[in-house]
């Protein structure tokens, strides 16, 4: 059971929420909720999703890359037993060309470097890479402060972005 947690945990490492309260349902809504967050099908590595629950308000939080992701979360939360209210806090980051180029080169150079690409695998890859504005932030958790750095290394070595802000969490 202690392993398909952590497991779990690896596979959403970004979707972070406060514990629910109780009610009737056989799983707390945070479960809920993180469970429906991971099964939305556009969301990918240059998508951050987290939420926080207070008693029946669910609050979203993060960025994506599309619009549809930012209302279909909102759709999904809110259909869960025990949800009154969805606040979403969701930013889409702008349309840009220049933003796209620095995405793909920043997961080449994360992913495709031998001691990272282990977080590439699997279905909901564990470091997200966010960009704005030609800035990138790095999300999600990683098993080691040394791979935390070598992320960070890798990233700020992609040409064309102006800052890169290194919030990876090392998983406990």
């Amino acid at each position: 059971m202690k392993n398909t947690m952590i497991l779990a945990a690896t596979m959403i490492a970004t979707l972070t929420s406060v514990p629910a309260t109780a009610n009737n349902s056989p799983k707390p809504l945070a479960e809920r909720v993180r469970h429906e967050l991971v099964m939305l099908p556009w969301v990918s590595i240059y998508d951050n999703m987290s939420f926080r629950v207070d008693g029946d308000t669910v609050t979203l939080f993060g960025s994506t890359v599309r619009p549809v992701l930012k209302s279909s979360a909102a759709n999904v939360v809110a259909k869960l037993e025990g949800v009154n209210r969805v606040v979403n806090e969701i930013e889409v980051l702008p349309l840009s060309p220049f933003d796209d180029r620095i995405r793909m080169a920043t997961a080449r150079a994360i992913y495709g470097y031998g001691p990272l690409q282990r977080y590439g695998l699997g279905a909901n890859p564990s470091i997200r890479i966010i960009v704005k504005n030609g800035n990138v932030s790095l999300q999600g958790v990683v098993s080691s402060e040394m791979d935390k750095n070598l992320a960070f290394i890798r990233a700020n070595g992609v040409s064309g972005s102006f800052a890169v802000a290194n919030d990876l969490r090392i998983e406990r």
